[in-house]
């Protein structure tokens, strides 16, 4: 019998009040606490939707009834909250925020005590506590504390200065416009980009979890607003957050949005130059031009399935010190192998001070591919047939089954077609050495899955 699912790709979500009740946060809470045991010392935060400090309570009170001591870390950002978990030497943590979802949405991560997201089999320990009711609730006298974490978001922004040259950047003076969604990561991008010496101009700058400015998805479709600031001020760059500012997408100095593979292939590139024959890993959704990076400057491509949980672990697994993801999530190891929206920003920023070249520049230097994006329609129960049945039907060509099927072609152009872990849709990812093929693509394997489906 298949064991009931909490979590999906990364961490539990579902909308506030009706998938995720305050009973179940709190059930939730007991059941993860019971999982970390006992008198252990567990950080909570959460980002800034509006159900943040509601379900931060049921989780506390889910966790102090196991036994547990909470540290609570208020509103911050993932990576801050990360970072704090790992060298504060907590026990764990538990991390509130639906990330990139719409504000009615929130979620729940919980995080081992080296500051990286559970692994799925952690997550299924804790789905068992859950479902089957065996969460231990301590005696009347043992229930755990509370209290507050202060200095978290100073931390943080001091450990990532540690990892570049500030005093080198602060010379360029660069101008950035930084759009932080209404969310968390104006509590800390700011202040680091002055640290470096550079002008910022802030879009979206005020915490509100309605999200009024744009929706928390850094996709270029919501960026059109960063892209006209950036060319209206003469800015060197733009830099938009997610919801929990743990990714960040990057706007040039002619306003053109540049996704994720792009600046994670200039951090990649820089990152083997100095270290070459280092392991890089990344999802099978990130473009071909990772892997032309890596055969060119001598690194290794570990692939794996999809999700940010599966990066970081595969990163320990291998010691390797650099991931990334096509959304915009770069893992850097020497400061924490997780994504990390700030640390990413700083990056890019050393890369253009050090070069001397506008983003523009740096991003045109590489392997050039196009990307396009699509989704079908598929309900839940289809989705594994549905991926069997278009594996048998493409079993001659060069694939990859190590989440969904990946397809590549002679001419480079390849598509991956994966169900979704939160929606009841198959995604599908293309990218070819023009766009026209990349769309081509798109619709093509759409209308090929959706007579699939009808055939399921």
């Amino acid at each position: 019998m298949t064991q009931r699912r909490l979590f999906g790709t990364n961490g539990v979500r579902g909308k506030v009040n009706t998938e995720l009740t305050p009973e179940m946060i709190v059930k939730l809470g007991v059941a993860i606490g019971s999982f970390f045991g006992d008198n252990k010392k567990i950080l909570v935060g959460y980002d800034a939707r509006t159900s943040g400090p509601m379900f931060s309570r049921g989780i506390t009170s889910g966790l102090i009834a196991a036994g547990n001591h909470v540290f609570l870390a208020g509103m911050a950002p993932t990576p801050a909250l990360q970072y704090s978990i790992k060298t504060h030497e907590f026990d764990g943590g538990v991390i509130i925020t639906a990330s990139h979802n719409p504000p009615e949405y929130n979620g729940v991560k919980v995080i081992w005590r080296d500051g990286i997201e559970i692994s799925h089999e952690q997550e299924k320990s804790i789905e068992k506590i859950f479902f089957e009711e065996k969460a231990t609730l301590a005696e009347w006298d043992k229930i755990g504390t509370i209290q507050e974490s202060v200095g978290i978001i100073e931390n943080y922004v001091d450990a990532i200065k540690k990892q570049i040259d500030v005093s080198e950047i602060a010379k360029k003076r660069f101008h950035v416009v930084i759009d932080t969604a209404n969310s968390v990561g104006c509590l800390a991008a700011p202040t680091l980009l002055r640290d470096l010496g550079c002008k910022v101009t802030s879009l979206n700058g005020n915490i509100d979890g309605t999200f009024p400015g744009r929706m928390p998805e850094p996709r270029p479709e919501n960026l059109a607003e960063l892209s006209l600031v950036v060319r209206s001020v003469g800015a060197d760059l733009g830099v938009a957050f997610d919801g929990d500012a743990d990714r960040s997408i990057f706007v040039d100095e002619n306003g053109e949005v540049c996704w994720g593979d792009k600046t994670f292939g200039l951090i990649e590139k820089r990152f083997l130059i100095k270290n070459p024959n280092e392991k890089i890993v990344t999802p099978v959704s990130s473009s071909a031009l990772v892997e032309d990076i890596a055969d060119e400057f001598g690194g290794e491509i570990v692939w794996t399935r999809v999700g940010s949980v599966t990066v970081s672990q595969t990163m320990k697994e291998v010691k390797a010190r650099l991931g990334g993801e096509e959304n915009g999530g770069v893992f850097y190891g020497p400061h924490q192998s997780v994504r990390d929206g700030a640390m990413t920003t700083a990056l890019i920023l050393e890369i253009m001070t050090e070069t001397n070249k506008k983003l523009s520049e740096l991003i045109g230097e590489l392997p050039k591919y196009f990307i396009e994006k699509g989704k079908a329609k598929c309900p839940p129960e289809k989705k594994e047939k549905l991926i069997e049945k278009l594996i048998e039907g493409v079993k001659e060509s060069n694939t990859s089954t190590i989440d969904g099927v990946k397809i590549w072609f002679p001419d480079k152009s390849a598509i991956l077609v994966r169900p979704s872990g939160t929606e009841p849709v198959c995604r599908l990812y293309a990218e070819a050495k023009d766009q026209k093929t990349a769309s081509k693509l798109v619709s093509e394997y759409s209308e090929k899955l959706e007579r699939l489906i009808e055939t399921i």
